[in-house]
């Protein structure tokens, strides 16, 4: 029995979704290392067998008794006298319902279940889909250690924790599933202030790690004192074995020692996602790298950095594909982008297919005026030729479209939209841009790209363009970046009025010009693939609007 001390390891795992063998096999590895530090205790994240998050696959018989099995089997593991194990995964109760559960596991025994009582349906999470709902839940005893298991959602309100202090907890543990966007680690920290002040508990705040389509968990586990301070902050975007000692002092639990490392700022963070987003899609989904049109702009230079820093540049491919008006400069800073990088950098003119293509039409379309069908054209041949490399050699397609440019329409179904993911689906290009010039600067922790400037400086300072037509710039289509990401921000990241938005200095013509585009663009962004979520409002599981859709905002 524990009295005075115990040793808590925090297990930050990349699980995968579906692989529950996988998964169970990090937890014993985490469990091993544990021991081998002397812990006590071994916390992980929330559905950590199943991974989060699994959606539909929940309702499936067949992949619960999978995840309650993994789960039976390490109890009977927890019989070698080493640490005790609480691990998130789904549990089908004596009811027959299932639930979001955190068993704890030890001396070889399932020894308590506790349901999430609190079920997220917002945003990107849908539990009531497939979870019910479970009751208050009491204190567990670990080895004399009365410990509340609130699971995530659960400390978002006050009921929860309320319950577990006014029974007898002494310390929460919190398995969580929380994914990244933007300043989400401080939204986390002031939730956590709130229940510790709410209960005068500590509270172990364990989060899952990895990508899962379009959602980055980032990690970042911490935990507070009882009077609010800092315990101990794991890092983000890294797998990690947390490992802290507790001592009770009077009626509560305080932490003597666990290491506290420094959260990188918004700039790092949001590279670190993209390319945290990107290489698990990759990995987890089995392909051997990825391939890319290198076009010698922003977009794809700035994609073509982040997949070798995700996978290393011997596993990306970047493909040019001119026709007559890509320029010498286009030419030019693609290779030089290619080089820097050091990944493999092939030239396939595309003058022949496209001119097939006009052949093909030239009678159909006779008597017409060339317009944006015949630059489509362009789009649509570059698109063939990647996914034919693509199932040639195996490697996805990247797509590399930003949010600016996906918000108003600007891209092409079966063109440049071809592919299986977007690291740079969320990020407008005013932030492309910026990006872009802080990675030439930095070179975070674990990138397995080179140092220095990566993306060629001419990329980043010259004049944007699809170079579709003769002497095209982005700007003769769309206002500049600046105003419209600012416009765009205001209708999709706030849902305000044409009449706020006016109020910010925008032109009133122009708002509705943007709007109407964003609109009308809703069929393509459903064909879209998956990319990383970095705003609070991506394009995907948070924004759901209809595609037949005529209401426009005239107030």
């Amino acid at each position: 029995m524990i009295s005075d001390h115990f040793r808590l390891a925090v297990a930050q795992l990349n699980p995968t979704v579906g692989d529950v063998a996988g998964n169970a096999d990090l937890v014993r590895k985490a469990r091993r290392k544990a021991a081998e530090e002397g812990a006590d205790l071994v916390l992980s994240s929330e559905l950590v067998l199943a991974g989060y998050l699994p959606e539909d696959l929940v309702l499936k018989r067949a992949f619960v008794r999978r995840c309650m099995d993994a789960a039976e089997e390490l109890a009977r593991e927890t019989a070698d006298g080493g640490p005790a194990l609480v691990i998130g995964t789904p549990w089908r109760g004596s009811d027959e319902k299932v639930y979001n559960a955190v068993v704890l596991l030890d001396a070889g025994e399932v020894r308590a279940v506790r349901y999430k009582y609190d079920l997220p349906n917002y945003s990107v999470f849908d539990e009531k889909r497939v979870f019910e709902s479970g009751p208050l839940p009491g204190p567990v005893d670990f080895r004399g250690v009365r410990i509340g298991l609130p699971i995530c959602e659960d400390i978002w309100n006050d009921e929860v924790c309320e319950c577990l202090e006014e029974t007898g907890a002494e310390l929460l543990l919190v398995p969580n599933g929380s994914p990244y966007w933007e300043n989400r680690a401080e939204e986390r920290l002031q939730v956590v202030v709130s229940r510790v002040v709410q209960t005068g508990l500590p509270l172990v705040y364990c989060n899952q790690l990895g990508g899962q389509d379009e959602l980055v968990f980032d990690g970042g586990s911490f935990a507070l004192q009882g009077d609010r301070s800092l315990a101990f902050q794991m890092p983000q975007f890294e797998t990690a074995l947390g490992i802290s000692d507790w001592k009770r002092d009077g009626e509560t639990w305080i932490c003597e020692q666990g290491e506290t490392v420094k959260l990188p700022d918004l700039d790092e963070a949001n590279w670190r996602a993209c390319v945290l987003g990107l290489g698990d899609y990759v990995k987890k989904n089995g392909f051997p790298g990825v391939v890319l049109g290198l076009s010698g702009g922003i977009d794809s230079a700035i994609c073509a950095a982040m997949a070798v820093d995700a996978l290393g540049p011997d596993k990306v491919h970047a493909i040019m594909l001119p026709y007559r008006y890509t320029s010498e400069d286009s030419i030019k800073d693609a290779a030089e982008c290619a080089a820097a990088l050091g990944i493999r950098y092939d030239t396939l003119p595309i003058s022949e297919p496209v001119e097939g293509f006009r052949s093909t039409l030239s009678g159909l379309f006779e008597g017409t005026n060339e317009d944006t069908t015949e630059e489509n054209l362009q789009s649509r041949a570059r698109g063939v030729i990647l996914m034919a490399v693509s199932n040639k050699f195996g490697h996805m397609v990247m797509t590399t479209g930003n949010k600016s440019e996906m918000s108003v329409g600007y891209a092409t179904l079966y063109g440049d939209m071809n592919g299986g993911y977007n690291p740079i689906k969320d990020l407008y290009k005013t932030q492309v841009y910026h990006l872009a010039a802080w990675r030439n600067e930095n070179m975070p922790a674990g990138m397995l790209g080179p140092g220095g400037e990566v993306i060629p400086s001419n990329i980043i300072t010259k004049v944007p363009t699809a170079e579709l037509r003769e002497n095209q710039t982005d700007q003769d289509s769309l206002p500049p970046y600046d105003l419209l990401d600012d416009i765009l921000e205001c209708l999709v990241e706030e849902e305000m009025s044409v009449s706020e938005i006016e109020k910010r200095g925008h032109d009133r013509a122009l708002i509705h010009r943007i709007e109407h585009l964003l609109y009308i663009a809703e069929y393509k962004r459903r064909q879209a693939p998956p990319g990383v979520k970095i705003t609070e409002r991506n394009f995907g599981k948070d924004r759901r609007y209809p595609i037949t859709n005529r209401f426009r905002d005239r107030s």
